[in-house]
């Protein structure tokens, strides 16, 4: 699959590099290397690779304005590997955080695991999930509790839309990591539980959904 690539990235060096090995390998590369350049051109993009150190503009910030607008697959790609800006990058909606250096085939199969699922969720959906007051809209991709947009990330919705296809059901964390990351070799289990934390603060219905412990989640109560 070709993926038009947005590369953000101010040292020269490593965006030639890189931009020269995606090429090679048939994705078209766009390099910019300030934050408001990635903001104009981001539509254009099949997937957009970030880095947090910008000269203009701080990567978390552009992250934020982007997934504001726009469902764009984004890849943090930096030196930063400190767990708050993990933490804040996949809370602002990052579909997956990689820190440099890091190996090309690693990063190609990130690559294609993110475009997959980004395909997949513009495929329509029908099914609408009930459990007590939270209705889960696959179709539409909305979560209401209550009557009121939960206001989910993309990250929140797939795990809640993986474990809402199983009312009931025990899922384990390995086959959640699977299907919401797509390849749970490939899954940062740090990743889950953050959005697994805000998921649940933002449904903020305790005990509906279950940590089994030792295997895995459930929705719904006993």
């Amino acid at each position: 699959m070709t993926v038009r690539v947005l590369l953000v990235e101010d040292d020269a060096g490593v965006a030639g590099a890189l931009a020269e090995s995606l090429h090679a390998r048939g994705h078209p590369v766009t390099s910019v290397a300030r934050g408001a350049d990635a903001l104009h051109q981001h539509r254009a993009a099949d997937l957009v690779l970030l880095d947090l150190g910008l000269p203009d503009l701080d990567g978390l910030d552009v992250l934020r304005k982007i997934r504001a607008v726009s469902p764009v697959p984004v890849i943090v790609l930096t030196a930063r590997g400190d767990e708050r800006s993990v933490v804040r990058g996949l809370r602002l909606g990052a579909d997956d955080y990689l820190t440099k250096p890091v190996r090309l085939a690693e990063l190609l199969a990130r690559m294609d695991a993110v475009v997959r699922r980004a395909v997949a969720r513009a495929t329509p959906a029908g099914d609408v999930v009930r459990v007590e007051d939270v209705e889960i809209d696959l179709g539409a991709r909305r979560v209401l509790v209550a009557g009121h947009d939960a206001g989910l990330t993309t990250k929140e919705f797939e795990i809640l839309a993986v474990l809402a296809a199983r009312p009931g059901t025990a899922v384990s964390r390995q086959q959640l990591m699977d299907e919401v990351w797509g390849d749970a070799y490939l899954a940062v289990s740090r990743s889950l539980d953050v959005h697994l934390t805000q998921l649940r603060a933002k449904l903020d219905r305790p005990g509906l959904l279950t940590t089994i412990r030792g295997f895995g989640y459930r929705l719904g109560r006993d």
